[in-house]
């Protein structure tokens, strides 16, 4: 979603400049949300927070989907969507330690990243493509938004594994 923000913003009649600005100010939004994920950690289950941190994304996203403006409404919807995604970092640093402990903590990483990279990667060429293709950028928002809502309804269902269920790497 971030690297699609600015031609999102535009297309509703932002200024590049002001777009550029509310990109930052959602960098803001990740920082403010990564203070608060502690608290959220004391309070809350990893299943639920997970859920709620993903389904909050889906929403987030889904307002900049639909909102044609003001330009203040859609910077407070982009800090608000800095601020899940700065919580969702945190979520996925910590989801393998948190459900399988540190043993395996590199090779289980490395297996989780490597599609988030690879998607990370791909994401301003797949945005842009997905734009023609849909007809702007709000119909990408709002499938990403849908995306996000169907992946938090997966985690809610998800079931917790021991952390002896994963295999062990046998191989030095």
């Amino acid at each position: 979603m971030v690297v699609n923000l600015v031609p999102l913003l535009t297309g509703r009649g932002l200024s590049v400049s002001t777009a550029a600005i509310a990109l930052g100010l959602g960098g803001v939004g990740q920082v403010l949300g990564r203070l608060g994920y502690a608290r959220l950690v004391q309070r809350t289950s990893i299943r639920f927070r997970t859920v709620l941190v993903i389904l909050t994304a889906a929403v987030t996203t889904a307002l900049l989907a639909v909102l044609p403006g003001p330009t203040l409404l859609l910077i407070t919807a982009t800090v608000l969507a800095g601020m899940a995604r700065g919580i969702f970092t945190l979520l996925q640093a910590t989801a393998i330690s948190d459900r399988w402990g540190a043993a395996n903590y590199g090779r289980l990483n490395g297996l989780f990243s490597a599609p988030m990279t690879l998607t990370g990667a791909l994401a301003p060429w797949a945005g842009t493509s997905l734009a023609t293709l849909a007809g702007g950028y709000p119909a990408v928002f709002a499938t990403l938004a849908a995306v996000a809502a169907v992946a938090a309804l997966l985690a809610a269902g998800s079931t917790a594994s021991s952390r002896t269920a994963l295999p062990r790497s046998t191989s030095a």
